[in-house]
């Protein structure tokens, strides 16, 4: 039998989207192990385009709550903000309010685990 090979092509359109914005409420250590930050009592998780709003992002976060930035790639558009679980959710709130009403841009809503 003749089987062939799928060749899978991704392309990357960037939008002007906040496409996931995620809090974890007390991880499990091993998380902060494998991320190379330090503990605390939340995670928040955004993934933006284009890729470098999340610089802008990570502004709005620190200004809007007692955060820290635990990671941040303006390459693929990741940030990960690290805090206490309210101010972890105020701050992915403020983001998300700041680019959908200054920015006009799409924005996910916030998830929770």
């Amino acid at each position: 039998m003749d089987q062939q090979k799928q060749r899978v092509i991704q392309e990357y359109v960037p939008g002007k989207q906040l496409t996931l914005a995620h809090v974890i409420a007390n991880p499990d250590p091993m998380l902060y192990t494998k991320l190379g930050i330090e503990e605390a009592n939340a995670l928040g998780i955004l993934t933006l385009t284009p890729t470098e709003t999340a610089i802008i992002a990570a502004d709005i976060a620190t200004k809007a709550a007692s955060v820290s930035i635990g990671y941040l790639d303006r390459f693929t558009g990741s940030l990960v903000i690290v805090g206490e679980v309210a101010a972890v959710g105020m701050a992915i709130e403020a983001v998300g309010a700041f680019l959908a009403e200054k920015l006009g841009f799409a924005a996910a809503p916030l998830t929770r685990s």
